[in-house]
């Protein structure tokens, strides 16, 4: 190699100290995230291979025995394993098929809505469960679904109706965690659709206006197609979620009684990996979870590719 070849290598180098020098409080600014990546998420990747191992506390991680595809063997031969898989993907599923079109909703409710005092309250009000932890959450589901005094329950009686066990009633049980997570993060899921909102041309809408349009032709024909790449991105990233349904959720609200329809992978870990000390199946579980969503991401980015050519890779 001469010279010459030696130098155009090393230019981008060079170019890149430069600007670091050069901007150097910018990216100083990185170095928290850097850190936290890398000892909070890419540090504990090591430890994934008691996935593979039995591990025991007393070996470590390093002197635990080999024994491959064992814990993901027991996780998918479990007894329990096509309910909590069922469960699972019908609650993810659901709150897909539900919060995603009422965030769209309330975000293009708040932003064709030209009373500012009236937008505020609302989108306080719509933003402030998200804040709430499933604890307190729980609280005010009790309060409103109580068999004996909840409100919802006074309501019933007052019409002559029987109260109801809303969180022991297998039927009625799904509806309420797809409900209320729909009320928890409704508001706070309708931020990146305002956004969204917020970069189109009001021009589009002053020339709609003038050709006659009415206030729900420019919500379909100009709004919904302007930030449909952003619902699709959206839309993705939940999918790659979809063994995720929620363990916060669930673990405040179910109980025995439900286990059939509330059961999820999340909670079963809980107890059978976590109270038992099972940590290499806990691992497992979480490798399989990872691997489904990956898999799930690209297939789905690919459909939704050739049917609507915005995809997010």
């Amino acid at each position: 190699m001469n010279a010459q070849e030696t130098n155009v290598l090393n230019a981008p180098k060079k170019d890149l100290w430069k600007n670091v020098k050069r901007h150097f409080s910018v990216y100083a600014l990185l170095i928290i995230p850097v850190v936290y990546y890398a000892i909070l998420k890419y540090g504990p990747i090591v430890n994934g291979q008691i996935a593979f191992k039995d591990f025991a506390p007393v070996d470590g991680v390093w002197g635990s025995v080999w024994v491959g595809f064992k814990n993901f063997s027991t996780f998918i031969h479990s007894f329990y394993f096509g309910e909590l898989l069922r469960n699972t993907i019908l609650y993810s599923l659901a709150k897909l098929c539900i919060s995603v079109p009422l965030s769209i909703i309330l975000s293009v409710a708040l932003y064709e809505c030209t009373h500012n005092v009236l937008r505020r309250v609302v989108q306080t009000l719509a933003y402030l469960p998200h804040f709430l932890s499933w604890v307190i959450m729980y609280g005010i589901l009790l309060i409103l679904l109580a068999p004996g005094d909840g409100l919802v329950n006074d309501v019933i009686k007052s019409f002559g109706g029987t109260a109801k066990d809303f969180l022991t009633n297998t039927r009625v049980f799904p509806v309420v965690v797809v409900l209320s997570d729909a009320w928890k993060e409704m508001g706070w899921a309708a931020i990146i659709f305002i956004a969204a909102l917020m970069g189109i041309d009001p021009s589009l809408f002053e020339a709609a206006m003038v050709e006659g349009a009415s206030a729900v032709q420019r919500v379909w024909y100009i709004t919904i197609p302007s930030i449909k790449p952003v619902i699709v991105t959206v839309v993705l990233l939940k999918l790659g979620t979809v063994l995720d349904a929620g363990f916060n959720q669930m673990f405040m609200l179910y109980s025995p009684a439900v286990y059939s329809v509330a059961d999820i992978i999340d909670t079963w870990v809980y107890r059978q990996g976590l109270l038992q000390f099972e940590f290499a199946l806990a691992t497992a579980v979480g490798i399989f979870k990872g691997v489904i969503g990956m898999l799930l991401v690209m297939v789905s980015n690919k459909i939704v590719k050739k049917l609507t050519e915005s995809s997010l890779l």
